[in-house]
């Protein structure tokens, strides 16, 4: 534990002394922290990194571990069209006017397993199967720099259903993708979605010991989160995120939902070739 301790002050340090490092201007898709782009302006693109997640075990969770988590992908960029894969992700993103963003995503999503939760709290509960999920999201800037913008994202999957409205707003003057942002949202899921991570059937009721349990579509949470990257030079980036989602009542009525948020911080770092 001492060890972990001593990482993530190490790269705390390294990652908001800003001071004793050098920017780098590099030509992005758009100059958000949040989305990545290794081309600078045309071409390929390719970045590999590792960061450490300290995260709740499961959605609902009130238990939390640390995990690392490979970064980077593999990019293609021509003009205002890039096309990327990462981990298990692969899509396509594309500026229009110079203040829309469209991106759809072919993503797979893993499932939830008993032996998530270290205290025993998914026993009888089985695991969730592993998903598919298409991912549509249109952002809209209300500025020419990107500074102010609004984002919807809408999730579909074979498990169900999840859409995000949102906004957020970029901080720092810098427009090459580096600084900081800060974003809110609220959150919606269909029936299925729902019960996919917080539903107790009959069988599963049986089994665990808790009360079978439904949930209806409708609002699932309000989040916020915070992004922010820094370029130490050309080919070493530092990166930063945290989120905060608070369940809506529907959640935190069901067995599974020991907490009524979920949380995550991470940090890591990104070689760009």
């Amino acid at each position: 534990m001492n060890r972990i301790k001593h990482l993530w002050a190490v790269l705390l340090i390294a990652c908001f002394c800003q001071c004793a490092l050098a920017q780098s201007d590099r030509d992005v898709l758009v100059p958000l922290p949040s989305l990545n782009d290794f081309t600078d302006g045309d071409g390929w693109g390719f970045g590999l990194g590792l960061g450490v997640e300290y995260e709740t075990a499961y959605e609902g969770s009130d238990e939390f571990e640390v995990e690392p988590d490979l970064a980077g992908g593999i990019q293609y960029r021509t003009g205002d069209n890039l096309f990327f894969f990462a981990g298990e992700a692969i899509g396509w993103r594309g500026l229009r006017n110079d203040t829309w963003l469209l991106q759809a995503t072919l993503a797979f999503e893993e499932g939830r397993e008993e032996n998530d939760s270290d205290d025993g709290r998914l026993d009888g509960l089985g695991d969730t199967d592993e998903s598919t999920e298409l991912v549509f999201e249109v952002r809209k800037s209300l500025t020419d720099d990107w500074r102010y913008w609004f984002d919807g994202r809408l999730l579909a999957g074979d498990e169900g259903n999840f859409l995000l409205l949102g906004g957020g707003m970029r901080f720092g003057a810098q427009n090459d993708g580096s600084g900081s942002e800060l974003g809110m949202g609220i959150t919606f899921h269909d029936d299925d979605y729902a019960n996919r991570e917080f539903g107790i059937t009959a069988e599963q009721a049986l089994a665990s010991g808790l009360a079978e349990t439904e949930l209806d579509g409708g609002y699932r949470s309000i989040g916020i989160n915070y992004n922010y990257r820094h370029y130490v030079n050309e080919h070493w980036q530092i990166y930063a995120e945290a989120v905060y989602e608070h369940y809506g009542s529907d959640i935190k009525d069901s067995p599974i939902a020991r907490s009524d948020y979920e949380a995550e911080v991470g940090i890591g770092f990104i070689y760009v070739f």
